[in-house]
């Protein structure tokens, strides 16, 4: 058994290296990589579909959903970390760098913070998944994935793990302790033009 790990599709506030607001969407180009992202879960057999409960990752959990008949279970555990007073500030405006290890976004949380609640959602995580008794899919955001595969799962012997998560990135944990990563990062089901100019913001 399986956990399927997932990045929301693009937003232009990726595309523009901004630091989202909880209600940005999809763009065009997202909402044409959650839709390549559906073709290609369609025959992975999970069973479950957990969801942020913001728009970028719902919007991107939609068509997955659709085309598989499931409901989708929202939780708030799976946000991306808040920046608080910066949510919509362009990287290049600030005065320092939002991702460095002691950087604080006022009103929003610090690197503890934020680790502390991608604990209890990952943990959450593996328990829904013994309860669904299957394959789970996750969708969340690229923060939220990078710290759960560096704090919680393992790699292969000599593999790191990327800077950043590509928007509609699948990786692909072991549903059991220690939770070992066989798939990372992987966007295959994307188009050519899709994959093209995938240097946004990792949040």
């Amino acid at each position: 058994m399986t956990i399927l790990l997932v990045r929301h599709g693009e937003t232009d506030g990726n595309a523009a290296r901004i630091l989202q607001r909880p209600d940005v969407p999809l763009n065009a180009r997202g909402l044409r990589q959650a839709e390549q992202l559906a073709r290609r879960l369609a025959t992975q057999g999970f069973v479950h579909i957990l969801c942020s409960d913001l728009t970028r990752a719902r919007m991107t959990a939609a068509p997955i959903a659709a085309r598989c008949g499931m409901a989708v279970e929202e939780n708030p555990l799976l946000q991306e970390r808040n920046f608080g007073d910066l949510r919509g500030t362009p990287y290049s405006a600030l005065a320092e760098d939002p991702f460095g290890p002691a950087f604080a976004p006022p009103n929003g949380e610090d690197w503890p913070a934020f680790h502390a609640r991608v604990a209890e959602a990952f943990a959450f995580i593996v328990r829904r998944r013994r309860e669904v008794d299957g394959t789970l899919l996750v969708v969340t955001h690229g923060l939220v994935c990078h710290a759960m595969v560096d704090r919680h799962a393992r790699l292969p012997a000599g593999v790191l793990a990327p800077e950043r998560y590509d928007n509609t990135s699948v990786t692909v944990l072991h549903g059991a302790a220690p939770h070992g990563v066989s798939l990372l990062n992987c966007t295959r089901h994307l188009s050519v033009a899709d994959e093209m100019g995938r240097d946004g913001g990792p949040a």
